[in-house]
């Protein structure tokens, strides 16, 4: 079955005698080319859920359907191709590597995917790439130079250069002025739908809804909406 889904998610710490449940039975589908932003108070269980899902910690029970096969039940080995190749991420922080310029950010990113593409074609990817996300004037340019919100379209240009099935955004526009925020935004928003990635948002900001097709809420554990 193609897609990707969480069926039954729990997530259970020790905190003394007792356990501590995190996650109470999560079930959640992320369709391609939609932007779904998961909302909730501190501590309602929504990053911890985004972390599981991008196969960054493991679930203490519950499936990771990625078109049928359960991340669940693979190696760490496994899980890491997956990352490498299927997956995006983006953070608040943009954490560009401080001694590659723009282009090398990229192109180090294609060769972690394991891309086949030879040295030309890499760097006429990564420049490529940097036009859509309005950063191929500055593609020589080194982290130190770059404004927050130019880090950030570089860090995205770097989470999708080998076209990832989905993208997982923790908190992107946190650090951002609100103009920022909504340029950011407009750009996952563009580049969500034209690869048809999932996307999945992370976000205690209410200027991102916007920007979202799906808003789903957490509380204690659980989507409540």
């Amino acid at each position: 079955m193609k897609g990707f889904e969480l069926q039954n998610i729990i997530k259970s710490y020790p905190d003394g005698d007792a356990e501590v449940q995190v996650l109470k039975g999560v079930d959640l589908r992320l369709v391609p080319g939609e932007l779904t932003a998961l909302v909730g108070s501190s501590g309602s269980g929504k990053s911890t859920l985004l972390t599981i899902a991008a196969g960054l910690q493991r679930a203490t029970e519950g499936r990771i359907l990625l078109d049928g096969r359960d991340l669940a039940k693979m190696s760490q080995e496994e899980i890491r191709k997956i990352r490498a190749s299927r997956f995006g991420f983006v953070f608040q922080a943009a954490h560009l590597v401080p001694f590659l310029s723009v282009e090398e950010q990229l192109a180090l990113m294609l060769e972690v995917s394991e891309n086949k593409l030879d040295v030309n074609a890499k760097r006429e990817k990564a420049n490529a790439m940097l036009k859509l996300v309005g950063m191929e004037h500055r593609r020589k340019a080194y982290p130190a130079s770059l404004s927050g919100g130019e880090k950030q379209r570089v860090a995205i240009a770097r989470a999708i250069i080998h076209e990832p099935r989905l993208l997982f955004a923790d908190e992107p526009t946190a650090s951002l002025d609100s103009k920022r925020t909504h340029e950011i935004m407009q750009l996952i928003q563009g580049l969500t739908r034209t690869f048809q990635m999932s996307t999945l948002l992370v976000t205690h900001d209410e200027e991102t809804l916007a920007y979202a097709d799906r808003v789903v809420t957490m509380k204690d554990g659980q989507i409540i909406l």
